[in-house]
């Protein structure tokens, strides 16, 4: 069975206080039956992972490079990320793909990477609202996992997010038959590439515009195994009932 995987992604928020909210989330949920994940600042990273080691959650990045050092001023790697506690990494967000004009080719560099360092590569794919209304949305994500995927995923370093460029942040969500239509897709699609083992064992999040009052009605959508958070990983109470109702939903098959 696949491990529901509830993941948030901090983005450019939090300071060394903001980890009191990692604290109340632990006390108010100290044994779920989800995975837990922060993909937090990289200056938090070793800091978290210091402070709850030994607490029932994961830290990851939200980028890497696809080299592993060098002159790259500013750059994280994959290997840095895990040294300071990283266990996962967030890339081709559509942030990265559109804000940095990050390309496939360069995403599926990052996922290797990521995997040669023993990190869990969480790949964002999604369309934007032109694509959406240009019924061109399953044509996008075909292009999206064959160019950003290494063929060395497994369900073990691989996790794939569907997030519609239209719904994060906007407070917009598509209807549960868009989500699975979609998650349906992709699943269809890896099982074809990787095979029905390997196909059935990566887990597929949604996200965009996730939040306590309707994550039970998108966790109950098929082949939906969690979701990657954004603005309301932030707080405590608010991804706590997102985690609540993720733990409550029905159990997929691997």
């Amino acid at each position: 069975m696949r491990q529901k995987l509830a993941a948030g992604n901090w983005k450019m928020n939090g300071t060394l206080a903001d980890l009191d909210e990692v604290e109340t989330l632990l006390t108010d949920h100290p044994d779920p039956a989800s995975e837990m994940l922060l993909c937090l600042p990289a200056t938090l990273i070793h800091s978290a992972a210091q402070r709850f080691g030994n607490r029932p959650i994961a830290f990851g990045g939200q980028d890497c490079r696809a080299e592993d050092s060098g002159a790259f001023t500013g750059d994280i790697s994959a290997p840095m990320l895990a040294d300071a506690g990283a266990s996962h990494v967030i890339l081709g967000h559509s942030e990265r793909r559109t804000g940095y004009d990050e390309h496939n080719t360069l995403v599926r560099a990052k996922a290797r990477a990521a995997m040669n360092a023993g990190l869990v590569a969480i790949i964002c794919v999604g369309e934007s609202l032109e694509d959406r209304e240009a019924e061109n949305t399953l044509d996008l994500i075909a292009g999206q996992m064959s160019g950003s995927i290494p063929d060395t995923a497994t369900g073990e370093n691989l996790v794939l997010a569907y997030e519609p460029i239209w719904a994060i942040g906007t407070g917009l969500t598509p209807t549960m038959d868009q989500i699975a239509e979609v998650h349906d897709y992709m699943r269809e699609r890896l099982e074809r590439r990787f095979g029905a083992g390997v196909g059935r064992s990566v887990r597929l999040l949604y996200g965009g515009s996730v939040k306590p009052s309707n994550a039970a009605e998108i966790f109950d959508v098929p082949n939906v195994d969690g979701a990657l958070v954004g603005g309301a990983s932030l707080k405590a109470a608010d991804f706590g009932g997102i985690l609540a109702a993720l733990d409550a939903s029905p159990a997929e098959g691997g």
